[in-house]
């Protein structure tokens, strides 16, 4: 059975602050080790944890490791008008990550969703490790937001009012990767090419676009999926054999090249993935 994955409500926290408890006269950019970054007005580190102040006075805030911050980058000055509309923008942000206020199993909410869309849950944790790494509060540069890292208007499309609750997310992105996948007749490396640069650009290319980080993600992507399948049906095979069998099996020095052949057989990330198709 798989270990169900915990995530609290500031637990593994946007990837995003600072090093240092002396405040900072303006806003600073705290970038995380995934590539996260976010703007706060202050930071302070409190024991292993740092507190990124997002607006002027101390009640809104995000509690982070302070291993998980790479650097932090310091902003130029904005113009009255735009520090002007920042310190509401940060609390609306704020204020949406505060709505989730019992931990969750991300594990069980995988699953949920990927029954209601049929898709396998291996794929939709792939889809997940990939985007935001489990990190339920994630923000990316360009502004996506969450687990499965929906931009604004994606959300809005789908109905997502929070994107940084872990159920609507990981349900609305379900959702449109299985759209992706009926899109493109069950294509899952040009679903996930889209997923990540969006329809236009693969049916701009006619495939996975020239573009290095969407061929990366793709490949990582079909990477960690195959790897569950082939560990998931390595598994499935052991415990079927009796018991005799599983001490010579544990025995024998062929189980590297059953490894090895059994590796031949993950598709290249050009090719398309059965294990998308809907289970009916």
């Amino acid at each position: 059975m798989k270990k169900a994955i915990q995530v609290g409500v500031w637990t593994g926290a946007v990837v995003l602050f600072a090093l240092t408890s002396l405040p900072c006269p303006a806003k600073d950019s705290a970038v995380l080790r995934n590539g996260f970054s976010i703007r706060h007005e202050r930071r302070q580190v409190i024991g292993t944890i740092t507190r990124l102040y997002m607006g002027g006075d101390e009640s809104s805030f995000v509690d982070v490791p302070t291993v998980e911050i790479d650097h932090i980058e310091e902003l130029p000055a904005e113009t009255p008008e735009a520090s002007k509309d920042a310190p509401e923008s940060a609390a609306k942000l704020q204020a949406s990550a505060k709505k989730i206020a019992q931990p969750v199993d991300l594990n069980e909410v995988v699953n949920a969703a990927s029954g209601t869309y049929r898709l396998d849950p291996d794929l939709v944790n792939s889809v997940i490790r990939a985007e935001s790494g489990f990190n339920v509060h994630a923000i990316s540069p360009k502004g996506a937001q969450g687990l499965m890292q929906l931009m604004p208007k994606t959300a809005l499309d789908l109905g997502v009012q929070n994107a940084f609750d872990p159920q609507a997310n990981v349900e609305g992105g379900t959702r449109y990767l299985r759209e992706l996948l009926e899109r493109y007749d069950f294509d899952l490396v040009k679903a996930l090419a889209a997923y990540n640069a969006g329809p236009q650009r693969v049916e701009q290319y006619g495939g996975v676009p020239p573009y290095y980080e969407t061929k990366a993600y793709v490949a990582r992507i079909v990477r960690d999926f195959n790897k569950k399948k082939l560990a998931a049906n390595a598994a499935a095979k052991t415990a079927s054999q009796p018991a005799s069998k599983k001490t010579t099996a544990s025995k024998s020095s062929g189980t590297s090249s059953a490894t090895a052949k059994a590796h031949k057989s993950v598709p290249q990330p050009q090719a398309k993935a059965g294990p998308a198709q809907p289970s009916e």
